[in-house]
């Protein structure tokens, strides 16, 4: 294959974002909108070192931010419908039968009290409590690669239960507070509800500890594979005896051949190579599925264990369980190249609204790039490899 085919050269990226623009409109209402959602696009592509309301009207060639600030503020459309439309895009790029459906949250740094759900909360992003805001978001992954589906801000209950700061800010009347898995299990059955084709859901160990979800998985046949953590009891029945324990004391007794050295996909060093073990859990089976607790062992540290429960098809091999839980990785993934090069974390607005104005149009553009690097690796690797003429005249 020529070179051009397998680096990108030939894809007409100024196509594809046009088309993509055509793809979004009908969530943007009136021309004027959509015209100032596309420049806020272009913007968010560029190489703007920020992604602010000035910086955007620069890159467009507007003489003040109004129509870049009035896109995320007085105008009048719905970030849910954009939300929806992104997803159908994904959907048409990336979905495929063994794609992945992956929940995270991450931090956004604030100053100040103004900005809708901000506060002193824990954010994972820094690993410490901080003033800043949290969002969940739901990515989709698969082997055509990877890009944010869904999204929504965390409200803490002083800001959910305060009508006056909530009014201020804009946020919906009907808005109560919800936990982040309670978030989770609606967008999740959002998102499968719309028909992306999805083999596994993956979360880390807040979503995975939820047995609603959990339950709400399971009752929709949807496989999982969701990290735990090391204490939750466990009680079933073996041989018609209780059995009491938890993931923890299941792990300790697993035999050294019970292990195998299993890749959880590919690293910034190389495959991240670790043990994988799993034991059945005694509870009542749903046809056609087994439940397993599943662990893992790092080679380098083995005390350092990570627990997962997985709620797979009859028949699944330790494999193919070890190659889903390595999946939960691009979320982050998604966050790292949102954040750094599309200004995911540069929101300057202050409203509900605003909020999620900007983080949907900043998963369009992260859409555009993923659907880019889709075609790429269709054009690379969709036809059958052939011999390189250089080989063929030196034979």
């Amino acid at each position: 294959m020529a070179a051009a085919g397998w680096t990108g050269t030939l894809i007409d990226w100024k196509a594809e974002l046009a088309r993509l623009k055509r793809f979004v409109a009908p969530a943007l209402g009136r021309s004027e909108t959509r015209e100032a959602a596309g420049a806020f696009i272009d913007g968010l592509l560029s190489s703007a070192e920020r992604k602010t309301g000035w910086m955007l009207a620069e890159e467009a060639g507007l003489e003040r931010p109004y129509r870049i600030q009035s896109l995320l503020g007085r105008s009048s459309w719905s970030a849910d419908h954009l939300r929806d439309h992104v997803r159908d895009y994904v959907k048409e790029a990336l979905g495929d039968e063994g794609g992945v459906l992956v929940i995270d949250e991450t931090g956004f740094l604030k100053k100040g009290r103004h900005s809708v759900g901000v506060g002193r909360q824990y954010s994972g992003t820094v690993g410490r409590i901080e003033n800043c805001q949290i969002g969940v978001f739901a990515a989709y992954a698969s082997r055509y690669g990877h890009a944010l589906v869904d999204r929504r801000l965390y409200l803490p209950k002083d800001w959910a239960e305060n009508e006056e700061r909530c009014r201020k800010a804009s946020v919906p009347d009907e808005m109560a507070f919800a936990t982040k898995p309670a978030i989770a299990r609606e967008m999740i059955a959002r998102t499968l509800d719309a028909g992306l084709p999805c083999a596994w859901v993956l979360a880390d160990a807040l979503y995975g500890s939820d047995y609603q979800l959990r339950r709400m998985l399971e009752k929709r046949g949807q496989p999982y594979v969701l990290a735990v953590r090391s204490n939750p009891t466990l009680r079933f029945f073996e041989e018609w005896n209780l059995i009491q324990t938890d993931p923890l004391t299941m792990a300790e007794v697993f035999e050294d051949d019970q292990w195998a050295s299993l890749t959880a996909g590919e690293g910034s060093k190389g495959p991240r190579l670790y043990d994988w073990a799993r034991a059945p859990l005694g509870w009542d089976k749903d046809e056609g599925f087994e439940r397993w607790l599943l662990v893992r062992r790092s080679q380098r540290a083995p005390e350092a264990l990570a627990y997962f429960f997985a709620y797979a098809p009859q028949g699944a091999s330790l494999a193919e369980l070890a190659g889903a839980a390595g999946l939960r990785w691009t979320i982050e993934e998604c966050f790292l190249r949102a954040k750094d090069d599309l200004g995911l974390d540069h929101c300057e607005a202050r409203s509900w609204h605003g909020w999620h104005r900007h983080m949907s149009l900043v998963m369009a553009a992260s859409a555009f790039l993923a659907r880019l690097s889709a075609d790429q690796r269709r054009s690379a690797f969709g036809k059958r490899d052939k011999t390189s003429p250089k080989v063929l005249s030196a034979a």
